[in-house]
């Protein structure tokens, strides 16, 4: 146990703080890669121990001038600067409203919170959940619903008489899960913009103690039985949703990542599985929720968190359905889930696991996706790959199955993180939302940031929680990263199931204002548009790329000028990137999606500092906020 106060640390830092990687293996390197693509990022990149230099992009000014105003016209805005204040910032000709905050009611007869005295465990589950994060839009019979997760806790807010807010007793931990989770919604434009539609029969809250069913290799397995569910298919919750994703039958994913918070131990004796540690499950926990709720105690119940850290597919349309964990899209520390149809019909579902030092994945249907047809197996049966990038910008999906990893199918499943080091993928910068272009056939991963990459300190190397050695390679070429880039693959044969792909980087975020080598970033990053740590991305119907930010808002030192966390728009054919949204101070911009006519761009901020939306005197308050231009035009 620790002294630290751990209430307020990133989940990152959480990681950081409970399983301090090993220091292992000699480190003197230098990586040179040309990585040349469509001319978006030419020239060679050079990379070593103590200096990086970095290879420019093509130059984007030499346009003509049709060229010139074809590229302007994707970006129907003005660009916003910087800010460091307390609110949303967008474009001129555009506005925004709250739509949905943390406490709000999504029933008829429930109060909005009181911020003395936080949610009554009567209403928990009645109310819009805290820190949302991904979100999907879905039109169920002329009704729009929006499914948001909800990724985590501010103890304090909701427990506000409580100590840091941790629980005395198992109603006030009943309170914490179920202010977590997944919301379902309608929503609707009236006069006054868009609104909940509170007595809505698709209106729903999933949360930590809802019943699920586990499917696809580890259903059934002895790794995931437990004594409440001696069959191993039963299970309750789902936890700590970060991004999302959709499928073409109309469900709503949600992905699992940091869940290794949750579990602990009231054994200080209890002697923790040897794969606990790659997870990062220890015996202290964010939340207490082990001194109360015996599920959560490992020292009880060993395989409670192996039935955590999946995709969760859930059925918006049918608020009573049963929520399914897709055991055979891996278990890992899951960002989101991107899906697109291969060219022969099969469902490929791309996914980064968000550590510092894990993996890019993707995984391959066995069956093909016919609309109308029976889709319950899709997501079961199939290949789950593991991404090897070459510094040459060639890459391959290696399969992870019994044959490659010597392991049995529900133990790739359970133990993807150690089935994926046994074959030998690329350490990744810490791989967060992935986002498929829609009219392009090429996909994109956001990397967040690894301020380990490369790290030497007399003489070795920081790895991985698993050992696998964090060097700089060409789609992680900075040492001590902590800025972030989006690396972005073209499937061969123009098929997203193919095994082979090409790759580059479509930017490198910076500070060209205080850098002038390879941390001012690529060429495409400039005074006017830089920011660090690229998290969220989603395309929208034209093929622009959105990028929304989690990163460093202090504004200072390495990171003056940038400001607050914000939402930039990228145009991946000219590599042109501009800023379109600033953010609160203190919160991450994370989760997006449109409204059916694209007329609204709906936008999660997550766990402001100061009291926003409502303004002085008020609580602050994760909320999704309607843009809107004010001329109704589409922007999406």
């Amino acid at each position: 146990m620790t002294n630290i106060d751990t209430s307020k640390l990133s989940w990152d830092e959480w990681d950081e703080l409970q399983n301090p990687p090993p220091a292992v293996t000699d480190f003197d390197r230098v990586v040179e890669s040309a990585i040349s693509r469509r001319g978006f990022l030419g020239g060679v990149l050079a990379f070593g121990s103590a200096a990086a230099a970095l290879g420019t992009l093509g130059n984007l000014a030499t346009s003509t001038s049709a060229q010139a105003q074809e590229a302007a016209s994707r970006f129907p805005f003005k660009p916003v600067q910087a800010a460091t204040d307390h609110t949303v910032h967008v474009p001129e000709g555009y506005g925004w409203k709250p739509l949905a905050k943390w406490g709000q009611p999504l029933f008829p007869n429930v109060p909005d919170i009181d911020p003395a005295k936080g949610v009554s465990l009567e209403n928990s589950d009645k109310v819009f959940g805290e820190n949302t994060d991904g979100m999907e839009l879905f039109v169920v019979g002329g009704h729009q619903l929006i499914a948001v997760n909800h990724e985590y806790v501010n103890n304090e807010t909701n427990l506000p008489h409580r100590e840091k807010g941790m629980p005395a007793n198992l109603d006030e931990v009943k309170i914490l899960q179920h202010m977590q989770g997944v919301t379902v919604m309608e929503v609707a434009e009236g006069k006054d913009g868009w609104e909940i539609v509170v007595d809505s029969p698709f209106n729903r809250r999933i949360h930590h103690n809802t019943p699920m069913k586990l499917s696809g290799p580890a259903a059934g397995s002895d790794l995931v039985k437990t004594a409440a569910d001696p069959k191993g298919v039963d299970c309750l919750g789902t936890f700590n949703n970060c991004g999302a994703g959709r499928t073409p039958w109309g469900t709503y994913l949600t992905c699992e990542e940091n869940f290794n918070g949750y579990f602990g131990s009231t054994d200080a004796n209890f002697k923790m599985p040897d794969d606990y540690k790659r997870y990062g499950i220890a015996a202290e926990t964010r939340y207490g929720y082990e001194k109360f709720d015996e599920r959560f105690d490992v020292s009880k119940h060993p395989n409670e968190p192996r039935r955590a850290g999946y995709v969760v597919e859930i059925d918006p349309s049918n608020a009573s359905s049963t929520p399914i964990k897709r055991t055979a899209l891996g278990r890992i520390k899951h960002e989101n889930a991107a899906v697109v149809v291969a060219r022969d019909g099969r469902v490929v579902v791309y996914m980064g696991d968000d550590e510092r030092g894990e993996f890019l994945y993707k995984f391959v249907s066995n069956g093909i996706y016919v609309p109308g047809g029976d889709t319950s197996k899709l997501l079961d049966e199939g290949t789950l790959y593991v991404a090897k990038f070459t510094d040459d910008g060639n890459g391959e999906w290696v399969a992870l199955t019994p044959e490659t990893t010597g392991m049995k199918p529900d133990e790739i499943s359970v133990f993807t993180r150690q089935a994926a080091s046994k074959v030998g993928a690329t350490t990744m910068d810490r791989p967060e939302w992935v986002a498929i272009n829609p009219v392009a056939i090429e996909a994109y991963c956001a990397l967040t940031n690894n301020s380990r990459r490369g790290e030497v300190k007399d003489g070795k190397m920081r790895t991985n929680a698993g050992g696998d050695v964090m060097a700089v390679n060409a789609a992680n070429p900075r040492e001590k990263n902590e800025y972030g880039q989006i690396v972005r693959w073209y499937p061969a044969n123009d098929d997203h199931a193919d095994g082979k792909f090409k790759w580059d980087l479509f930017c490198m975020a910076g500070n060209p204002d205080v850098h002038k080598d390879a941390y001012a970033g690529s060429s495409n990053i400039n005074s006017g548009n830089m920011f660090n740590s690229p998290d969220g991305m989603m395309f929208d119907s034209t093929g622009l790329l959105w990028i929304q930010t989690d990163g460093e808002d202090s504004n200072e030192g390495q990171f003056a000028g940038q400001g607050n966390n914000q939402m930039l728009a990228g145009d991946p054919v000219t590599g042109r990137i501009e800023r379109f949204l600033t953010a609160p101070k203190g919160s991450e911009v994370t989760g997006q999606t449109w409204s059916a006519d694209k007329r609204t761009h709906f936008v999660g901020i997550q766990h402001p500092d100061a009291p926003f939306p409502d303004g002085e005197g008020k609580l602050p308050r994760s909320t999704v906020i309607a843009i809107k231009r004010n001329d109704n035009a589409m922007i999406g």
